[in-house]
């Protein structure tokens, strides 16, 4: 079992899918850290060798920014934008869409469950 930066790598995918398991590592960054680490990109992960682990491990860990700092570092650039009272700030803030997208109907992913207001009867 292949564990970088803090996450286990799934055994029987290949290197190439398995390293996009690691939060801040996508599709090419792998292809590249594979590429950079002469790993075959079809390789399983159980059958990578430790000097091969150790190979990617180091480029990981001085070339990327991954997992805790990676998220450290997003959420103090949220804070940032709430602290200078920016709209996108706003927008973190009240849990709206940040990004110019409708928001009279659809976004419920990003408003959470409609809550209904009933109206009074006479």
């Amino acid at each position: 079992m292949a564990r970088i930066a803090g996450v286990d790598l799934p055994k029987n995918k290949r290197v190439v899918v398995g390293l996009t398991y690691i939060f801040g590592i996508g599709r090419s960054s792998a292809r590249d850290i594979c590429r950079e680490a002469n790993v075959d990109e079809s390789t399983r992960v159980n059958a990578l060798t430790e000097d091969e682990i150790r190979k990617i491990r180091n480029l990981i860990q001085n070339e990327y920014k991954v997992e805790g700092s990676l998220k450290a570092e997003i959420n103090m650039n949220i804070k940032r934008l709430m602290d200078i009272s920016a709209y996108r700030g706003y927008r973190h803030h009240r849990g709206l869409p940040v990004r110019g997208q409708r928001s009279k109907t659809n976004a419920r992913t990003r408003k959470g469950r409609k809550r209904l207001v009933g109206g009074k009867k006479k």
